[in-house]
């Protein structure tokens, strides 16, 4: 049914020429006159209002606009061939035209030859068939019908019967074999008359040959239209252009032709074309966009890259000056206190030796002081100060002067303190003012040098105050309490009651009866040997635990509360060091301080605690260095490891978890590491750390220590310095010179012998801490507990499971549960939405996500040499296919732009997978802190617009101006650029819900296998179903219909027959470039579905 739609569109023209012909046959003069076009396209309109809704939709597909279409395939300006015509056959021209029904007949034999191949032969007619057969039968010859019959051009049901006159096909006309009519030949073809040529025997330059037996047949005029394949020797050649159907010239110097063209087209500024010039060579343009856009690029990263370099020298020079005038401020105030001490020290020792002098003169002349006290005073000071009997020293009167004048000085200012600091009203008069002072001064906070003037003077006064207080004494507790400038964090209390994890699906049990708790303003340590569930334990308490059955009861401040609920206030550093290495210390510091930190905290605190924790983990030095990857080296391991504890202290947490932090650093840097963690419990953080062979001074640091045995048991938990007298208590000495945690280690592992004293095995020390503190027996333990209380020696083990043995088929449907059920657990808590009881406000989807962009877009910056390899990849994969393959006129370029499609494809999706499969593990580690996820995804994907505009135009910039062809480079960049977005979401998806090895097998097989089924043609339709659900159908098509909307004319036949043949619509560009970004749409949907559902197992 839809071929038959540019049949019948074909005809309306053919019948529109020929009834001009016809009313023009009167007057063959009038065809000169300026208002023959007007007549022209009043004949037209009266005939395609006959089938205008039968054309509309069987030819819709290939034609955009019927009359547009007429008007350049038989728009002729110049009638001098119909003129010579009808001169020829003394006005009898619409007796040799082709009817309806014959039109209709050759476009049937002409569409049916290009889909399936046929011999080309027309039908047997009624004028041309096996008993009769005239010599208009033959190519390019026609006759007339009888001119006493009317002629009716719009019969469509009977063929005339056309025997008489039998002559050669007038120029301008073609005339098919099998048929006795002529019809004008369209724009853009050559259709003069044939000449013999003797040597071939065909009619040049058509290829049909003189039919044999008759010497007085000679060659008439063109044969066939039918598209470029078919006939290319009707189409005017290249190098030339035909201003009508019988005229053709050569394409004069500064112009180019192409095949098929009415007119020569003048060549571009900067190219040099020849005459008899094809098509121009543009190189030099593409030469010329690629300077253009890479100097558009070196500028875009340079000037980013400088203007970052600047705002980091201009913060740095403002943290310099800041850290600069505290420490001279702080120098002053120290000399201030120096001379301050100093004189009251000299005024007091003056005071006593006065009070001396003066307490010794007054018992020896009571009597005469109770007389004469004026006289006395004055002898008291005078006396002493002469006599030598007294033992004091002797001072002269310019010493005696200048002392007095000193004393009586400090002595005021002491009176003064002392006055200020005793009097009732005086500390409420103080604190008024401090806090005014206070009031007025974060007002006046506005630049960076004034914030981190801010920072770094309240962090001296820490330091002052810490050595103040080295001690931890009730009136420390008191004055820390008491101190107004510190903000108060949230204290949370985590308890725990019969704690036990089982692997669900499995009978191993990886924590069992496990009860305690951990205290705000204490560190508590885990420890134990390998396999004991250290890490599992925090995590339970963390409440990241998945795949695990977890019984018993955790307790939050006294209250049965999820933890998830006191997300923002609680840090979890995990044991591997999970941070960005492209970016520095202080970039990874401050990005996890904007995303977590409350949103109405001021921006000079968020600088403090920055600073506070730079300057505490001792990252001073290497603030503005790179973290480092693997490939590219940065900071140190220690380093490292003390940035990855950084990101969770910077939140201000009242919970913090730690896996293992000490692990790979040295004693110093342990140390410091420690210290910074007593910090932050004196601000009453509840701090629980893993910790794997500790140094003795270390272990000193802990407040409680909790022991964890194999199997998951609990051998000990309580202040860490009384750890050593309970083991005491059970025989277990630790002998001298011996780590006790190491040593404990040990005992448990059961690698030490027991020692001398009460006979204790290891494995019933877990038995033993629950007996000790009465704790509830577990009912395998039982048994043990009955051995225990009997005095038994036996080592056997505390738990009297039995297993029993599966068969193979049970093992692996308790796999196949336990991997469903632990997929469903992390589904679970990935959607878990809990109220938040932290009372913290932190930044909202819209800051956090300018947060990100900051971000992502330093890193792209970063990565301008990856970044570059791409683009250089694009540009040569853009010149080897725009040099091997061939934007060929028989199919409208559909073969270089399916190598287009594969390429574009495989490299824009192989590059997609960096975005998401290099930082899986630092975007689960801040998603797990209650990051967002949509923010996160939003702003890579908006980073990487960029390249989605960019690489369209690399790739381009070759293949376009190499191939050169006769769609717009507009056209062709829209399509790219849909495509790059397409496939940079594909890429997203196969990064995160694939390794990244079978991520690039299927970035590389994908666009291959799609594009082969896109351009298979398929007759089952559940193939065809199949193909539209490929996206290189779509792009493919969007490319070939724009390179087809620009072939007209001659091109006619050729354009209705490859898409026809292709399955194409030139009306559907506009959807193919829809569906094209639908794609990459729904692809990011399922992306950020798959990021935000699965997780690390």
């Amino acid at each position: 049914m839809k071929k038959r739609g540019p049949i019948l569109l074909f005809i309306v023209l053919l019948l529109s020429c020929c009834l001009l012909l016809v009313q023009s046959k009167s007057n063959p003069a009038s065809f000169s006159q300026l208002d023959v076009s007007a007549f022209y396209y009043a004949k037209l309109s009266n005939l395609t209002k006959i089938m205008s809704n039968e054309t509309a939709t069987r030819a819709s597909f290939c034609i955009s606009d019927p009359n547009t279409d007429w008007n350049m395939a038989f728009g002729y300006t110049n009638l001098e061939f119909l003129a010579t015509c009808m001169e020829r056959f003394q006005g009898q021209v619409a007796q040799r035209l082709c009817t309806a029904v014959e039109i209709k007949l050759y476009l049937n034999n002409v569409f049916k030859r290009t889909s399936s191949q046929s011999s080309g032969y027309l039908i047997p007619n009624r004028n041309c068939n096996l008993s009769t057969w005239l010599s208009g039968c033959e190519p390019g010859w026609a006759c007339s019908i009888n001119p006493t019959v009317e002629v009716d051009l719009q019969n469509a049901h009977d063929i005339p019967s056309r025997t008489v006159d039998c002559e050669a096909c007038c120029e301008g006309f073609f005339c098919p074999q099998g048929l006795t009519c002529m019809m004008p030949c369209p724009l853009g073809a050559y259709c003069p008359l044939a000449a013999a040529d003797r040597k071939t025997g065909l009619c040049d330059p058509y290829h049909y040959q003189l039919p044999a037996g008759h010497p007085n047949h000679t060659c008439g005029g063109a044969n066939m239209w039918a598209d470029v394949v078919s006939t290319p020797e009707i189409f005017c050649s290249a190098g030339s252009y035909c201003p009508t159907t019988v005229d053709k010239e050569p394409c004069g110097t500064g112009h180019y032709c192409r095949i098929g063209s009415t007119f020569q087209s003048r060549c571009s500024k900067l190219i040099a074309c020849k005459s008899n010039t094809a098509n121009q060579n543009i190189h030099t343009y593409g030469i010329l966009v690629i300077i253009a856009l890479v100097a558009l690029l070196l500028i875009i990263y340079n000037c980013f890259d400088q203007m970052l370099a600047i705002r980091d020298r201009r913060r740095a020079k403002s943290r310099e000056r800041a850290a600069r005038i505290v420490k001279e401020t702080g120098q002053a105030r120290a000399r201030w206190k120096a001379a301050k001490d100093a004189a009251k020290k000299h005024v007091n020792e003056l005071q006593a030796n006065l009070s001396w002098k003066f307490s010794r003169k007054k018992q020896q002349d009571e009597l005469r002081i109770l007389d004469e006290t004026d006289l006395e005073v004055d002898n008291n000071y005078s006396s002493p100060l002469h006599s030598s009997e007294s033992g004091a020293p002797d001072f002269s009167p310019f010493e005696l002067d200048g002392t007095l004048k000193e004393s009586n000085d400090s002595t005021a200012r002491v009176h003064a303190l002392k006055d200020e600091t005793h009097s009732d009203a005086g500390p409420v008069v103080i604190e008024d003012k401090n806090s005014k002072k206070k009031m007025l001064k974060a007002k006046a906070i506005n630049t960076e040098t004034q914030m981190f003037k801010y920072a770094y003077s309240e962090i001296e006064k820490e330091k002052l105050q810490e050595q103040k207080n080295e001690n931890l004494t009730f009136s420390r507790v008191i004055s820390m309490a008491a101190n107004s400038q510190s903000r108060k964090r949230t204290m949370i209390e985590v308890a725990f009651r019969d704690l036990t994890l089982t692997l669900k699906g499995k009978r191993n049990c990886l924590l069992k009866c496990l009860t305690g708790r951990i205290i705000p303003g204490h560190i508590t340590a885990v420890m134990g040997p390998s396999g004991a569930g250290k890490t599992t334990f925090i995590s339970a308490l963390a409440g990241k635990p998945t795949g695990c059955k977890q019984s018993g009861l955790i307790l939050l401040n006294g209250r049965s509360e999820s933890i998830h609920s006191y997300k923002k206030i609680m840090g979890f550093v995990p044991q591997d060091d999970i941070v960005h290495g492209n970016l520095t210390v202080e970039e990874n510091l401050w990005f996890s301080a904007r995303c977590r930190l409350s949103a109405d905290l001021r921006q000079a605190d968020k600088v403090l605690i920055v600073e506070r924790v730079i300057e505490s983990l001792g990252l001073q030095e290497v603030r503005d260095s790179l973290v480092g990857t693997v490939e590219k080296r940065g900071i140190s391991g220690g380093q490292r490891k003390r940035v990855n504890v950084g990101l969770e202290m910077v939140i201000e947490p009242s919970l913090l978890f730690l896996d293992e932090p000490t692990s790979g650093l040295d004693s110093s840097s342990s140390r410091l590491l420690l210290q910074a963690l007593r910090h932050e419990a004196h601000a009453a953080v509840n701090i629980c750390m893993v910790v794997h062979q500790p140094s003795y001074a270390l272990f000193q640091m802990f407040d409680n220590l909790i022991l964890l045995a194999k199997g998951g048991l609990m051998a000990y938990n309580g202040p860490a310095r009384e750890a050593e007298e309970y083991f005491k208590g059970l025989g277990i000495h630790v002998p001298e010179r011996i780590n006790p945690p190491d040593y404990y280690i040990d005992i448990l592992e059961g690698l030490l012998e027991r020692s001398k004293g009460p006979v204790v095995n290891y494995k019933e020390l877990p038995l033993r801490w629950m007996l000790h503190n009465g704790y509830p027996v577990p009912e395998d333990m039982q048994s043990s507990a009955a051995r225990l209380a009997a005095s038994t020696s036996d080592a056997t083990d505390l738990t009297d499971s039995t297993h029993q043995q599966q068969t193979f088929a049970g093992e692996l449907w308790q796999d196949m549960r336990f991997s469903v059920e632990l997929q469903r657990d992390h589904i679970y808590h990935n959607f878990l939405n809990k109220n938040d009881l932290s009372g913290r406000r932190t930044p909202s989807i819209f800051l956090q996500y300018k947060y990100f962009l900051g971000r992502i877009s330093k890193q792209r910056l970063r990565e301008s040499r990856l970044q570059a390899t791409d683009y250089l990849v694009l540009l040569l994969a853009g010149a080897c296919l725009g040099s091997i393959s061939n934007i060929s006129d028989e199919n409208f370029g559909a073969s270089g732009y399916s190598y287009t499609v594969i390429a574009v494809s495989l490299l824009c999706q192989i590059a997609a997978l960096r975005s998401f499969s290099l930082d899986k593990l630092q975007y689960w580690r801040e998603s797990a802190s209650g990051v967002s996820s949509l923010a996160h995804f939003l702003a890579k994907d908006a980073v990487d617009h960029f390249n989605t505009l960019i690489k369209p135009v690399v790739y381009l910039s070759m293949f376009y101006y190499f191939t050169n062809p006769r769609s717009t480079f507009l056209d062709n960049y829209i399509v790219l650029v849909c495509l790059v977005y397409c496939v940079t979401g594909m890429g997203y998806a196969f990064a995160i819900f694939l390794d990244p090895g079978p991520a690039q097998l299927f970035s590389v097989l994908l666009p291959v296998c799609l594009t082969l089924l896109a351009t298979q043609a398929f007759t089952n339709d559940s193939l065809k179903f199949i193909a539209n659900l490929c996206y290189p159908k779509w792009a493919l098509e969007a490319f070939v219909v724009s390179n087809a909307k620009r072939y007209y004319g001659v091109w006619l036949m050729s354009r209705c027959g490859v898409l026809h043949k292709l399955g194409y619509s030139l009306h559907a560009w506009g959807y193919c470039v829809l569906i094209v970004l639908a794609f990459g749409v729904v692809s990011r949907i399922l992306a950020f579905i798959g990021m935000v559902t699965l997780k690390k197992k």
